[in-house]
């Protein structure tokens, strides 16, 4: 049931599953593993040790596991692993991870990757994401569930966005963007609670409350960072979104946009 285009290139180890399209021109390399029913449009090239999931679909002219943009490469194994009903659009580049970066980059389920967007190596990208035209991100970052990222966005290495959150248009991030807010600008600040997000995606009004009390603690009082934290976790310790904001921050290592 696989549709093949005649001018394809797939080289006889790569594993295709059933019902897979493979469009014109498109090459898959030895490594690739393609899911069922994906489908992979005109002169795409899949390389390297690369993992496509099922149902996703990827539009012409797609990189997806080809060699890191890191010096210190030097051609060892590392993958590229896409989960589930991804829609990837054109020009969209995906690099494969680095040894001294875990080995790996993760692009999770339900994502929609749009134009020109650019995932560097070892890069964690979660599930139900949107990442808007030319959307950059460099090697290391990690973008939680749900969160949504506007085009010809840059964000730096090492960088972490969190769960739910929406950074704006045309930024420069180079600090951690905590989970719920909205950020936007070079470089990006806090814009208040993505409230908009969070209403879509079913919260209700008491978490929203939560979150919104939390955010107030830790941004427009005159408590420090560490102070900040104390209070809220002895005042709002039983609330899961508030444990996930908190956890968040206290993991960072960049620091956090403010």
């Amino acid at each position: 049931m696989t549709n093949i285009h005649s001018t394809a290139i797939i080289h006889p180890k790569a594993k295709i599953g059933k019902d897979v399209t493979i469009g014109p021109f498109a090459v898959i390399g030895e490594n690739a593993k393609i899911g069922d029913g994906t489908e992979i449009g005109s002169h795409i090239v899949i390389e390297g040790w690369t993992s496509i999931g099922k149902n996703c679909k990827i539009f012409p002219f797609s990189s997806i596991g080809t060699p890191p943009q890191d010096i210190t490469y030097s051609g060892e194994k590392t993958m590229v692993t896409i989960g589930d009903q991804n829609i990837i659009r054109e020009y969209t580049t995906i690099h494969r991870g680095t040894k001294k970066g875990g080995g790996e980059t993760v692009v999770g389920s339900h994502n929609y990757i749009m134009a020109y967007v650019h995932i560097a190596h070892d890069c964690h990208i979660g599930s139900h994401i949107i990442m808007a035209n030319a959307a950059t991100l460099g090697g290391h970052i990690t973008v939680e569930d749900h969160a949504v990222i506007g085009g010809l966005t840059g964000i730096h290495q090492f960088v972490r966005v969190g769960m739910y959150a929406m950074v704006g248009a045309c930024s420069a991030v180079s600090l951690d963007v905590p989970p719920y807010v909205s950020a936007v600008g070079n470089r990006a600040t806090l814009y208040g609670l993505n409230i908009i997000g969070l209403k879509r995606h079913g919260f209700n009004k008491k978490q929203v409350s939560h979150i919104k009390k939390a955010y107030t603690i830790l941004f427009r009082s005159k408590l420090s960072l560490k102070e900040a934290i104390v209070k809220i976790e002895e005042d709002m310790g039983d609330s899961e979104e508030v444990k996930r904001m908190v956890e968040f921050i206290k993991g960072s290592k960049r620091g956090i946009c403010r």
